[in-house]
């Protein structure tokens, strides 16, 4: 069986989610009540049967390594693998704060090369979706391709926001822009890319040299940079096709947007589905308690909440 590294990349500040990002960072978000942002990458990883992950962290790190901890919620305190939590550090070479989502796997190469994985997995830490990435892997091992794309259809007028990407009939990627301004088609990327270790290795050295000789410098990006160099160069880039529920609740308006969406009698995405659990870190609280003459309607009451009026449409947290 492949040896598979998950790399979750958490550093991201959100700035566009105004203040529910402001002293911390948006993977570490709360999300429909008692959940964080970063807990469906992770679940999703712990569910696929990937027990080594590495989460990536810079911009107010403390709540989300609170959070995580040794993995237990995720069943990742092991000896052998777990989840580590990297930050950018000060050592005997000179180091610096991660430069861009490239960059940021870059920095962290020791760790990645010393394990010897046969394959990389890097994931954003800020999407809300329930996916096997088994099924992306053995995409990517039967199609022999340098790096897999896992691509999800978005609305055109939602295209600026994405890496848009067009693709053949047998899923080979022809052409790729990071978040354009006039999208010319509804094929985004999800932010998940699967490499071989020695090709990841390559192209991030070749990224992390890029201007040396008097070239473009680079902003260490896997979209804006990583991508389409790779296509420069006709290396074999593939896009996986996700069908699933998946959100970028990257603003104020999508993440409401999708807490109203949970709040329908069927919604899209299912909290309660047993064969794929969202695992988190829980409070110490007591149940939720409804007093008497209070109504909810259409809501999601976590742990810990005490309810004496009328709740209606709405996501209270633990201890509300």
């Amino acid at each position: 069986m492949s040896k598979v590294l998950a790399v979750i990349m958490a550093g991201g500040q959100g700035e566009r989610l105004s203040l529910l990002s402001q002293k911390r960072a948006k993977p570490a978000v709360p999300f429909a009540g008692k959940y964080r942002i970063i807990d469906f990458a992770l679940s999703n990883c712990v569910n696929s049967g990937i027990s080594n992950v590495a989460v990536l962290t810079q911009y107010r790190p403390h709540s989300l390594h609170d959070h995580i901890g040794i993995g237990k919620p995720w069943d990742l305190d092991r000896q052998q693998g777990g989840v580590h939590l990297l930050q950018p550090y000060i050592g005997r070479q000179e180091t610096e704060w991660y430069l861009g989502t490239a960059d940021a796997v870059y920095q962290n190469l020791d760790m990645i090369m010393e394990a010897r994985y046969d394959y990389v997995l890097v994931l954003a830490g800020d999407h809300i979706y329930r996916m096997d990435y088994g099924p992306m892997i053995a995409f990517h091992q039967q199609r022999g391709a340098d790096v897999t794309l896992g691509a999800v259809v978005v609305p055109i007028e939602e295209g600026h926001r994405f890496g848009i990407l067009e693709t053949d009939a047998e899923g080979r990627v022809h052409s790729f822009e990071e978040k354009p301004k006039e999208p010319r088609g509804t094929l985004g990327s999800m932010g998940i890319y699967v490499f071989s270790r020695d090709t990841l290795t390559r192209v991030l050295v070749e990224d992390a040299r890029a201007g040396e000789t008097g070239g473009t410098p680079s902003q260490h990006d896997f979209g804006r940079n990583i991508i389409p160099a790779m296509l420069a160069r006709n290396e074999d880039v593939y896009a996986y096709p996700f069908s699933g529920y998946w959100q970028d609740v990257g603003t104020v308006q999508s993440y409401w947007e999708a807490h109203m969406e949970l709040l329908t009698d069927k919604p899209a995405f299912d909290l309660y589905d047993p064969s794929w659990v969202i695992h988190t870190r829980s409070e110490e609280r007591p149940p939720a308690h409804v007093r008497s003459g209070a109504q909810i309607v259409s809501s999601l009451i976590s742990h810990g909440c005490i309810i004496k009026g009328t709740v209606e449409r709405s996501v209270l947290s633990p201890g509300v």
